[in-house]
């Protein structure tokens, strides 16, 4: 094996050995970029939808005070039912009490 070069030759393979280096790193530069966007739009979707979460959800701490007024108004609401109640049954008395049985 012939280790003598010239200084042509041995710029010529250092020449070449850089073009291969560079072209390496410019394939590594390339993939990592490709990655980062892949990433930046994994990460732009995950904070929509979390925007969206956020909104959906601002109002969920006002439930108990919905389900006080619902109970609230569930009371109201049978004790105007009892009342109507009592209403049906003097009326239905009233006929017998003004001497009209029926």
């Amino acid at each position: 094996m012939d280790l003598n070069m010239t200084v042509q030759s041995f710029w010529f393979l250092i020449l070449g050995l850089g073009i291969v280096i560079v072209a390496v790193v410019a394939a590594m530069l390339l993939i990592i970029i490709v990655s980062v966007r892949r990433i930046e739009r994994a990460a732009a979707d995950i904070w929509t939808v979390g925007k969206q979460i956020a909104a959906n959800t601002t109002v969920l701490w006002q439930l108990t005070k919905t389900n006080e007024t619902a109970a609230a108004i569930k009371g109201v609401a049978l004790d105007i039912a009892a009342g109507a109640g009592s209403i049906d049954e003097r009326l239905s008395k009233l006929p017998a009490l003004l001497g009209k049985g029926s």
